[in-house]
């Protein structure tokens, strides 16, 4: 009943800060994103092989999913892979809220399907996990996915879909250098072992594990990830002082040694991309293989940073 296995490039595309309006102080990152700039993105994405694009209802209220829908177009729907989220915390009171809410993202994203669609935060999995089988059995949604879920509630969704021929097919859960509560709580081993695709998030810690910032070089003050990472800038100095010598050797940057870390572990990173420059930092990762000791050596130095940099939306795994 399952259609066909959930294939997907080394890397995702995110577009959280696409949602951003663009002006100072209103969406998470401050960035400056034009319609031009991000179709120049998206023409050299899906030239370099990059066709998955990762989107939300909250990324700016919907305004990510249209962001990208018009980024996209001319493209064909083959070319590329929407995936897209259904958020229980801002669910509409009708009959069946998920059908809601994947209409009004199918509308925005012009699209009669999406090719991965997840329940981003757990609130009630028993609740909202049997309103996917419809849409699965539609085929207005091909694949499921659980953000931010742990292991129990992923087991927990993963049965209720199995009782009608589906599974959960992908997990989506911040993991990086600093924040590994995944790999620890054993979401990692059961993605491995159960063939479930583990979609990391937050992998560049929204720009502190780049290399480019640090004590001297903070984030853009008044952003909201300046509030959360400048104070421990740095702690993270040592640690990314190594990245980028360990990026040096193989004329890559500390941010491409975070993303090749991420799929050195089994998982696909999802990069978030504003600029055309970032493609080729992709590429790079891509092509680079880190060392078992090199991998050891990073999160020893990861781990002695000690900080926590989990998000205000997670729980512990």
């Amino acid at each position: 009943m399952t259609s066909e296995t959930l294939r997907v490039p080394a890397v995702a595309l995110g577009t959280w800060a696409w949602g951003d309006s663009g002006d100072a102080g209103e969406g998470y990152f401050g960035s400056r994103l034009t319609a031009s700039g991000l179709r120049e993105v998206v023409e050299k994405a899906q030239a370099g092989g990059f066709t998955v694009w990762d989107t939300a209802v909250v990324y700016g209220t919907g305004r990510s999913e249209s962001v990208l829908a018009r980024a996209l177009k001319g493209y064909d729907r083959s070319e590329y892979q929407l995936s897209t989220k259904f958020t229980p915390q801002v669910a509409g009171d009708g009959d069946d809220p998920v059908a809601d809410m994947l209409e009004q993202s199918l509308d925005r994203m012009g699209t009669e399907y999406v090719d991965l669609y997840w329940i981003h935060n757990p609130a009630d999995v028993a609740r909202w996990t049997p309103l996917l089988i419809p849409l699965l059995e539609s085929g207005k949604i091909r694949h499921v996915g659980v953000s931010n879920h742990n292991m129990e509630e992923i087991a927990l969704a993963d049965q209720i879909l199995g009782e009608a021929g589906f599974r959960v097919e992908a997990v989506q859960n911040h993991y990086s250098l600093l924040y590994r509560s995944s790999e620890r709580a054993g979401v990692l081993d059961h993605c491995r072992e159960h063939d479930v695709r583990f979609f990391s998030y937050m992998v560049l810690e929204q720009g502190a594990l780049t290399g480019t910032y640090g004590p001297a070089h903070p984030l853009p003050e008044g952003s909201s990830r300046a509030a959360a990472y400048n104070g421990i800038l740095p702690r993270l100095q040592t640690l990314t002082e190594r990245m980028g010598a360990i990026g040096e050797d193989r004329g890559a940057s500390a941010a491409d040694v975070a993303t090749a870390w991420a799929i050195a572990k089994g998982t696909t990173p999802i990069i978030g991309v504003t600029k055309v420059g970032y493609i080729d930092g992709l590429t790079r990762a891509c092509g680079i293989e880190l060392a078992d000791e090199e991998i050891a050596e990073l999160e020893a130095l990861a781990d002695a940073t000690d900080v926590d940099t989990r998000g205000f939306w997670e729980r512990e795994m």
